[in-house]
């Protein structure tokens, strides 16, 4: 996909006044100004928020199942059931050995689309390393397993992925996991602290990584037949993928990354491309020293958008409840630093405006639409999940 671009740094007479608009809205595009606290249709005092469960201990995300049950997996490394509101006080047993360290831990879980006939469960989660595998000793890196549950227990448990090398850092796992329509899998990897990682193809970090869903690698995958690539690797570029999901009706797979100072990124994920990780950045490292003096390079890729004050992106989902008609469409984002959502309006490929919607809701980690239609928001430091739907 091919955007249009107008560097800041080689334009800034003609760009002066768009900048300072930017500037003021907090947020930075790649091609045009988006306007916040723009309303589009329902305003936060339309909606209600209810807590759906408490007591949970870091949690970071959910997955309905068929019959109404809540799967919520900890960081810690718990895999919780949520029945009638009521948290199980007892752990889902069987999860592997977790790397609870830093940001790792238990991620992201998922059904397969097609839960109700196979009743597979995806769960991505920090893997320490085991005896032959690559990398630092006490390190760990991503890893993607499937499971059953039966009798509040996981069985038939698979590890379909790892990703390589094992590093000792404790940031950067990424682990979102989308299903496309095709019936890939998808998974979003960190750079682990290494950026310079991130346009190694030899190596896993900073990547969206597609696979079978029994974890075989397709062989139409862009770097199969490229020497010394890894042949799961679906992009490259990336920093650290927090939010990842598809659209709804066109399949397009939309992405999110925290950047470093400034510079967080929204993105959709095309066959092969590279999106610029640490080549390019709207951002400065946190010693405020400059990463790259570039913000766009030719055969790199650009944001739909970007964030500038970063906000930690994490958790994404598209609208589509008629509970919500007037926002059908459009994307809900999570932030980790100012602990608010943000409601973004989107037309095709773009973004149109943005809004903030319930600040100081807390630190977001997940986001959910659920079967009845209503808003699900995992909150890492409350350990709750709430429920946002629309007043009687």
């Amino acid at each position: 996909m091919k955007k249009k671009f107008l560097s800041l740094k080689r334009n800034i007479p003609l760009m002066l006044g768009s900048m300072l608009l930017l500037a003021s809205a907090g947020l930075m595009s790649s091609n045009f100004a988006l306007p916040e606290k723009k309303k589009a249709g329902i305003s936060e005092s339309d909606l209600k928020v209810d807590t759906l469960a408490k007591g949970l201990e870091m949690p970071w995300a959910t997955a309905f199942l068929p019959n109404g049950d809540l799967l919520v997996t900890e960081r810690v490394g718990k895999l919780r059931l949520v029945k009638n509101g009521v948290l199980d006080p007892t752990p889902i047993s069987g999860i592997p050995e977790v790397y609870y360290k830093g940001q790792g831990g238990l991620l992201d879980v998922a059904l397969h689309p097609d839960y109700a006939k196979n009743g597979w469960i995806y769960i991505s989660y920090s893997s320490p390393k085991k005896e032959g595998e690559e990398g630092d000793d006490g390190g760990a890196n991503t890893g993607l397993m499937r499971a059953k549950l039966k009798d509040h227990a996981l069985v038939e448990i698979q590890q379909l992925f790892k990703a390589i090398p094992n590093v000792k850092a404790n940031v950067h796992f990424g682990g979102r996991i989308v299903f496309d329509k095709k019936g890939y899998v998808f998974l979003s990897l960190g750079e682990r602290g290494q950026k310079e990682n991130s346009q190694n193809l030899g190596k896993d970090q900073g990547k969206v990584v597609r696979l079978h869903e029994d974890g075989k690698i397709p062989t139409d995958n862009p770097f199969v037949k490229t020497e010394g690539a890894r042949p799961e690797i679906w992009t490259y570029g990336h920093r650290n993928p927090q939010g990842m999901t598809i659209h709804p009706t066109t399949g397009v797979i939309w992405e999110h990354e925290h950047g470093p100072q400034g510079g967080d990124e929204l993105n959709i994920i095309e066959k092969g491309k590279n999106y610029g990780w640490p080549l390019i950045t709207f951002g400065i490292d946190y010693d405020n020293s400059i990463i790259s003096k570039d913000t766009a390079r030719a055969g790199l890729e650009q944001p739909v958008i970007y964030w500038k004050p970063s906000i930690a992106p994490c958790g994404m989902t598209f609208v589509t409840s008629p509970k919500f008609k007037d926002w059908n469409g459009d994307l809900l984002v999570g932030s980790l630093k100012f602990a608010y959502l943000q409601h973004l309006k989107v037309k095709g490929n773009k973004v149109l405006s943005r809004e903030i919607i319930f600040e100081k809701l807390g630190r977001v980690r997940d986001i959910r639409q659920g079967p009845d239609g209503n808003i699900y928001v995992v909150l890492e430091n409350s350990g709750k999940i709430v429920r946002i739907s629309p007043r009687a």
